[in-house]
């Protein structure tokens, strides 16, 4: 016996929402307070290598040193008018720091191992000149870590005012102090801005209070959610919050306004909240479900930062369409009063005006995009991409920029590669220390074979002393070469220093580092990014065949999107400016997520219009229709870019709040001058196409009901029909008129 599971239909739905509220409203008040709750609970990340693959070699390299010797963090410390004498009275002091393994200086390069040594390096100059003093330190434990936090606050109170304190450790600690008092300020300004652009776009003073209550609601709920990841990056923690501000806004402005519809046409609230669901249903489902497959997609990256992001922002959309669905019916009941009573005059003008001109310029606009579209398109994938942890750096203004560019300024900058190679042989370690000291690039080199007096074994060495370098089965050799951690010299020198360490060591032998971890990401992103982007436009192109039953309308509606993707990259590579493309990547899967609903919007609008009017009319009223709630939305979304960029000492938030900000422009622009256009321009296929889906289902429900009989196609019938299918497809189609078309 068969068993027929059937579904709750969307009246069954909308029934529950509006008879279960006061039980609804209960559960979202628990889910906020353990939310909050569990919110204490999530650890943020700030290594970018972390995310990397555990099969590329970097990653392997990194966790058999952690297991070997542990994984340790780095600095670099200036102290300004200082004697030599002086200087090394800090390096003792600095020495002296829990958490601090070691202090790279001038007396370093001599036979650290001799009790009475001093400075007699013929390379004074790259740690002492013009009364300066710079010192390379490393960490017993991580960048990250606690120990290495505190030993950065000693290191700061030993130099005082004279001290300039750089590197990844440093950067680390600076990263994680600022986000944690600038989020605060960030999500401040993001809701007063959202609220002066909600005040001008709405018709009553209450609905912006409205709409920003809901979009608490939402923030909270992701952000405690995120517990069940059990760590995020910095990136998701400080970008998702504005970005979802930014993208799911338009879901509680679809259902209030169709319920105000639906009160002005003289519904009773409860009846009017039960309409509104069914009609903006049609709408958040299917811009909801594309933003959040355009998110999804990002969850895919080999390098799962992706993951980490993707997830977080589609857990946000589907937290925000459930909250507008399923708590905001309730809440608007018991405020519509408010609603009403606080009523204002409509502060935009129509936008007839901007209809009519749009539709003048349509030719120039489809000829402007065709000319543009190639050579954007070449230009964007031109840029020069930063892609590792130094991308994440501060910005100009902030004290650890000022202190790189002090030291950098007097002895250039100093970058640490570490060599992880097996124990078999002292004659060969030394070697390749020599080899290696012989490059020109390369600043120092620490192993225990090139430290160790001549003829003296290592076994007199202090184990705790020795296994800094040595264990059983490893060695380990610290390399500092003169560059900063991303750049091509830095690139060159790694793979250079990889071979020699491969000619010594063929097997078993690693060089990890920022710089061969940023090669690792680079390589690792670069491969991700098609397969990400096919994928976000797939997964969207099939959202938008299924709301518009077309084939040719999801094709249509991708070519302003991807135009705004690649317009917007278009700058940095003008201005000749870096930009993070971990940046590039998000704002890809982010105009796609957001600017879809704009072009469902359009494309929805002027198909309905186009049953009742001539297409000319049709384009102008879909202007004039649709421009509010774009221009309210995509002007919602530029301002938290903006305010990201302006706000964030954070370089690469700084560079993805910019993008976010100008793509949020063009997307007004694209979608109001050249979708429309599009749309007019491909009147006639797409307007028979929705004819002949239309008459399909009307054929199905008849056969269905018995009023008509089944087709049946002969073998001959449908040869003739294959014949003459190239003559048909050419031929001008006559299309059926209602009501004046």
């Amino acid at each position: 016996m068969k068993t027929h599971i059937k579904l709750p239909s969307k009246r069954n739905i909308i029934d529950f929402i509006v008879d279960r509220r006061r039980a609804l409203e209960i559960i979202f008040a628990v889910l906020v307070v353990l939310s909050l709750f569990c919110s204490l609970f999530v650890e943020i990340n700030y290594d970018l290598k972390e995310y990397l693959p555990a099969d590329t070699p970097s990653e392997h390299g990194i966790h058999l040193m952690e297991k070997e010797f542990g994984y340790p963090g780095t600095a670099r410390v200036m102290v300004d008018d200082v004697s030599l004498y002086e200087a090394k009275a800090y390096k003792e002091k600095i020495e002296a720091v829990g958490g601090v393994d070691r202090v790279l200086w001038a007396d370093s390069e001599t036979d650290v191992y001799q009790a009475g040594s001093f400075v007699e390096s013929e390379d004074i100059e790259d740690y002492y000149k013009n009364e300066h003093s710079v010192m390379d330190i490393v960490f017993k434990e991580g960048d990250t870590s606690n120990q290495t936090s505190k030993a950065i606050d000693e290191i700061r109170k030993i130099t005082g005012t004279k001290g300039h304190l750089i590197g990844p450790a440093v950067q680390d600690k600076s990263v994680s102090e600022n986000l944690k008092s600038e989020m605060g300020k960030i999500l401040t300004l993001a809701f007063v801005l959202i609220g002066l652009v909600l005040v001008l776009s709405t018709t009553s003073w209450f609905e912006p209070i409205l709409f920003l209550f809901i979009m608490g609601i939402v923030i909270v709920i992701n952000n405690g959610t995120n517990v069940f990841l059990g760590t995020i990056s910095f990136l998701t923690s400080n970008v998702s919050s504005v970005l979802l501000l930014a993208c799911s806004m338009d879901f509680s402005i679809f259902l209030l306004h169709a319920f105000i519809r639906k009160k002005e046409a003289g519904e009773e609230p409860e009846q009017a909240i039960r309409n509104a669901l069914d009609e903006a249903m049609g709408s958040i489902i299917p811009s909801g479900v594309s933003t959040i497959a355009g998110f999804l997609m990002l969850a895919t990256m080999k390098f799962t930062i992706g993951f980490d992001l993707g997830i977080v922002l589609a857990k946000g959309i589907v937290i925000s369409m459930a909250t507008v669905l399923f708590l905001m019916p309730a809440l608007i009941l018991h405020s519509y009063g408010l609603v009403e009573k606080t009523a204002h005059r409509p502060f935009l003008p129509k936008f007839g005006k901007l209809g009519r001109l749009s539709f003048k310029m349509r030719h120039a606009v489809l000829i402007f995009a065709a000319l543009v579209a190639v050579p954007a398109f070449v230009a964007q994938d031109m840029n020069d991409f930063v892609y590792g942890n130094e991308s994440m750096g501060a910005s100009p203004g902030t004290q650890v920029y000022i202190d790189e560019q002090a030291i950098n300024a007097q002895f250039g900058r100093s970058n640490l590669l570490m060599v992880l190679y097996p124990n078999t042989s002292m004659v060969k370690e030394k070697q390749l220390s020599d080899e290696l000291e012989d490059l020109s690039y390369v600043k120092s080199v620490t192993s225990l074979a090139n430290t160790l007096p001549e003829g003296v074994p290592a076994s007199i060495i202090p184990k705790s002393e020795r296994s800094n370098l040595h264990t059983e089965q490893y060695a380990r050799m610290l390399i500092y070469i003169k560059t900063k951690s991303e750049s091509e010299l830095s690139f060159q020198a790694s793979d250079e220093i990889q071979a020699l360490v491969k000619k010594y060591y063929p097997e078993d032998s690693h060089v990890v580092g920022e710089t061969p971890s940023t090669q690792d990401i680079k390589a690792t992103i670069n491969a991700d990014y098609t397969t990400v982007d096919l994928l976000s436009l797939l997964a969207v192109g099939i959202v938008y065949a299924i709301t518009f039953k077309s084939v040719l309308v999801p094709f249509l509606l991708m070519i302003p999107v991807e135009m705004t993707i690649f317009l917007d990259m278009i700058f940095p590579y003008l201005a000749g400016s870096t930009t993070t493309f971990l940046g590039y990547l998000i704002i890809s899967n982010l105009i796609l997520g957001a600017t879809d609903d704009y072009g469902i919007l359009i494309a929805t609008t002027y198909l309905d219009f186009r049953e009742r009017m001539e297409r000319k009319q049709a384009y102008i009223e879909t202007i004039t229709t649709c421009t509010p709630s774009i221009l309210s939305s995509a002007m919602i979304l530029s301002g938290a870019g903006y305010i990201l960029h302006f706000t964030s000492s954070i370089k690469a938030i700084g560079d993805l709040g910019l993008l976010i900000g100008r793509g949020g422009l063009l997307s007004i622009t694209i979608m109001v001058f050249l979708l429309p256009a599009i749309l007019y321009l491909f009147d006639k296929p797409i307007v028979c196409g929705r004819q002949r889906h239309e008459e399909r289902l009307r054929r199905r429900r008849e056969v269905k009901s018995g009023k008509a009989p089944p087709k049946r196609v002969s073998l001959k019938d449908l040869l003739k029909n294959l014949k003459a299918f190239p003559k048909k497809l050419f031929r001008p189609r006559k299309i059926e008129r209602k009501k004046g078309v």
